[in-house]
């Protein structure tokens, strides 16, 4: 019988692991700690060091692990590990360091990068879709991991070449194209991490605490982390994991194998123990129990017994005395001792009398606690083997449903294709008759060039079919942003085509100081308050400066309103703001600023808006 449970469970255990060890799983750990252009960053080298070292006791065939990597080095790891992934079922890239996103898209910073302007990222960083294609070979499982959500300090002296230009903070959400594929944040997208107090930061800590855990979803695991990062820094650092898996369980660890049959209660034991002494019912029973097993529930019922067998013999002693002292009163009486002996006598009978009721009111009260606490042992077995039935039942509910959604997902599967099948035999080919294009006027034609013009972002005039100066100017600017060459002095049939070929804004949208792009609108930037709108088109704290007035300051400025109202207003103009005696406004679409050196009989007022 006994060859017989071993030979079953070698079996068990080489079905189990089987697959598992079959896998091929291969790792690349990167880690840039000394920049040579910004501060140094204290942890990436010790994340990089302690990941490396959770991938390798989870049992990965390979975990490279490389520091403090220049751009050639980064491009030149991904080339070698992109070539190990092709015979790989499972492939990890984990990455911590700098990173920056640019216009949607995020790149990866080496320690040599400079960034001296926002177009120095394409040359001097790695993109992120470098790294998804290096890990997309991988046959089961690709996982990107990126602890690269800090505050870049590279975004803040960059140079930008193109004023609409985005820069955003922390990276960018990312959806993978490839299935079975993983991409997972130190903090959700458009937001920072922290590098931590410690020597290690929250994110990397919390990945080897939960990822290895054996037969432990990876979906779940990253569930996990997130709870792990969000508490140990306050709630303000929030993982987040983009892409998606299939049904199954992925394990970064499988689970050790089990082998079918009923579990062991680890108390069953000491409840075996327990009863083995209740039968014994003896002092000695219970002492040699409580000091095998001298803390517990078992231990805490294993005292009331003693406690009760205590009460007992209490009780017997009383009576023993008790009866001692009645032999000892008989034995006076009867010797017609002395009137105070026969008292002594009888108080002390009347006193073993009272430590005989006092020791049996005792003992009942152990009785009852025992008896009490023999009952709670009880309810708390049946307890658990109602919980053990309970986990059973939701187990095997659990594994029908499973079986049930897979066999309609495959009957569903089928009748798919079945039915695109069928349409592909019933499909047929339609003819379409060419037409002729009818003729356009010239003034059609400016009108057609005109309103592509305006939907691309070059006309902000009214689109009227008269090829004016303003026109002209508009279908320049295309020709500069598109990189064509057509005739700016009149409206063809070919600038037309070309312009309808495109499907979005081609001349960039300039917004005035105060205002910021929005899609294709300026939209004026709120500060709240206590901020102001600086130089640079940022929010920044105003100081409260309060100046302390005198009279001459008083008297100065009644001098100087008592001046302006007294000189005739000048029209100028700042930016795209246009000024005159009425006030100040934008400048009109549709409308520009022109110098006439005179206007109005007011000299010097020579800035007046002129539209077409």
């Amino acid at each position: 019988m006994r060859l017989r449970l071993f030979v079953l469970s070698v079996l068990a255990t080489w079905l189990w692991t089987g697959p598992a060890l079959a896998e091929k799983r291969v790792a690349l750990i990167m880690g840039n700690s000394a920049y040579k252009n910004v501060a140094r960053l204290a942890n990436p080298a010790n994340d990089a060091a302690l990941v490396g070292g959770m991938f390798r006791k989870a049992g990965f065939d390979t975990v490279d692990i490389k520091l403090d990597l220049n751009a050639a080095d980064m491009r030149r790891s991904l080339r070698e590990f992109a070539g190990r992934t092709r015979n790989a079922d499972v492939a990890v890239i984990y990455y911590a360091g700098h990173g920056i996103e640019l216009d949607g898209a995020n790149y990866l910073i080496p320690t040599d990068a400079a960034l001296e302007t926002d177009g120095d990222v394409l040359d001097e960083t790695v993109a992120l879709d470098r790294a998804l294609f290096a890990v997309e070979p991988a046959k089961q499982l690709r996982l990107v991991i990126l602890d690269a959500c800090r505050d870049n300090p590279f975004a803040k002296t960059m140079k930008r070449t193109v004023a609409s230009r985005a820069i955003g903070r922390g990276l960018a959400k990312v959806e993978p194209t490839s299935p079975n594929t993983l991409i997972a944040f130190a903090a959700k997208a458009g937001s920072t991490a922290s590098d931590g107090n410690s020597q290690n930061s929250p994110f990397a800590a919390a990945l080897v605490e939960r990822l290895p855990a054996p037969g432990l979803d990876l979906r779940k695991a990253f569930g996990f982390v997130r709870d792990d990062v969000l508490k140990s820094t306050g709630y303000k650092q929030e993982p987040y994991v983009y892409g998606s898996l299939g049904g199954d369980d992925v394990p970064l660890v499988a689970a050790k194998p089990v082998i079918a049959g009923p579990q062991a209660n680890p108390d069953s034991e000491i409840r075996r123990d327990y009863e083995l002494a209740l039968q014994l019912g003896t002092r000695d029973g219970w002492t040699a129990f409580l000091n095998r097993f001298p803390s517990g529930f078992y231990a805490d019922l294993a005292k009331g017994q003693l406690n009760k067998i205590a009460a007992e013999e209490n009780r017997a002693a009383a009576a023993e005395k008790a009866r001692q002292a009645e032999e000892e009163k008989a034995r006076l009486a009867s010797d017609r001792a002395k009137k105070a002996e026969q008292e002594k006598a009888a108080a002390a009978a009347k006193a073993a009398e009272d430590t005989k009721a006092a020791a049996e009111k005792a003992k009942q009260t152990e009785e009852a606690k025992a008896a009490a606490a023999e009952q709670r042992r009880k309810d708390a077995e049946a307890a658990v083997a109602k919980a053990l039935a309970d986990k059973q039942a939701a187990e095997k509910a659990l594994a029908e449903k499973i079986a049930n959604d897979k066999a309609a997902a495959e009957l569903a599967a089928k009748q798919a294709s079945e039915k695109a099948q069928r349409d592909g035999e019933q499909k047929v080919a339609a003819v379409t008759p060419t037409q002729s294009t009818p003729r356009l006027s010239s003034q059609e034609t400016a009108k057609l060039v005109q309103s592509e013009l305006r939907r691309v972002g070059c006309h902000p005039a009214p689109t009227d079919g008269i090829w004016t100066d303003s026109s002209q100017r508009s279908l320049a600017l295309f020709n500069k942003y598109a990189g064509t060459k057509f005739d700016a002095k009149q409206a063809s049939l070919e600038a037309l085509d070309a312009i309808k070929a495109k499907t979005g804004r081609i001349c960039p949208l300039v917004c005035d100081h105060g205002f910021k792009a929005d899609g294709d609108a300026c939209v004026k930037i709120a500060c709240r308050a206590g901020y102001r709108v600086n130089d640079d088109n940022e929010c920044e704290k105003v100081q409260d400066k309060k100046p302390v007035a005198t009279r001459d300051d008083s008297n100065k400025r009644d001098n100087e309103r008592k001046k302006v109202e007294s000189t005739p207003a000048k029209p100028q103009a700042t930016g795209q703001i246009y000024c005159n005696s009425t006030g100040c406004r934008p400048v009109r679409s549709g409308c520009r600023l022109e110098d006439t050196g005179r206007r109005g009989g007011i000299t010097g007022t020579s800035l007046v808006e002129v539209c077409n």
